[in-house]
């Protein structure tokens, strides 16, 4: 199960194993070379999944280092392993090898209860079909959020707001999703993100399922609130057009990091 197939709820619980047949522990390399300033450090990550009779390997051992405050892209054709390597790095998944480092705490040794605790405080998720609460309005769905991580009753409330306030959705906060266009509900989908104050934010393919015009506009909006709020924002997306917004851009192909 990879970060665009799961909903909300079960975003915020353990991560799950890695079901390949190659059961090497997972270590911890070069502990040495993380920095205060890197938000993100991935060291050495392979993933190898069983398909058949034979294992298939996903990822290749992958680096990867993202400084805190930086829009990273993560580009690559379909099947390159993009999606799989962002749910590692969300702590979705386990590695079969490797490391994750994720504001200077190595997430690849924490217990479930541990690393349910450091995602639900530091990670914000927005997914490739928004992955909204059909029956809860917009303010509903942001309020859910901010629940989840102990704010309450009238606080809620009031931030869930004031969020969608900052999406420019203050008019339209007590709609459902099924009266909310596309770029609506990825605005809902950010200020649920943004609940809670995240110091990361991981994006699976944002603009997906939204038109050209609507998806640059909600991506700029986003990347506006993350800088304002020195968080680093990390997206997969195969949209080139979101090149113009990005500090950083690393293709993976078959595997492999290039190009960065």
């Amino acid at each position: 199960m990879t970060a665009s197939q799961i909903p909300f709820a079960k975003y915020l619980q353990a991560p799950e194993r890695s079901v390949a047949s190659v059961t090497d522990p997972v270590v911890s390399s070069n502990a040495g070379d993380w920095t205060d300033r890197q938000a993100v450090v991935a060291r050495s990550v392979q993933m190898v999944f069983q398909s058949g009779a034979e294992p298939t390997t996903v990822l290749q051992g992958v680096n990867l280092e993202i400084p805190q405050g930086q829009i990273q892209l993560l580009m690559g054709p379909s099947g390159s392993g993009k999606t799989t390597l962002l749910s590692i790095l969300a702590g979705i998944l386990t590695p079969t090898s490797g490391s994750v480092r994720l504001l200077g705490q190595d997430i690849t040794h924490m217990s479930k209860e541990q690393l349910s605790r450091f995602r639900l405080k530091n990670i914000g998720f927005i997914f490739q079909g928004f992955n909204l609460f059909p029956a809860l309005t917009a303010v509903e769905n942001v309020e859910v959020a901010l629940r989840m991580k102990g704010i309450r009753h009238q606080r809620a409330k009031a931030e869930a707001r004031d969020l969608l306030n900052q999406v420019g959705l203050a008019h339209r906060m007590n709609h459902l999703p099924k009266d909310l266009s596309g770029g609506q509900k990825q605005r809902v989908a950010i200020a649920r993100a943004l609940a809670g104050n995240p110091r990361l934010i991981m994006a699976d393919e944002p603009t997906a399922s939204l038109d050209s015009q609507s998806g640059h506009t909600v991506i700029e909006l986003l990347c506006n609130l993350a800088k304002e709020g020195d968080r680093t924002v990390l997206m997969v997306t195969h949209d080139s057009r979101l090149v113009d917004v990005a500090d950083r851009i690393a293709y993976l192909e078959d595997g492999l990091l290039r190009d960065q």
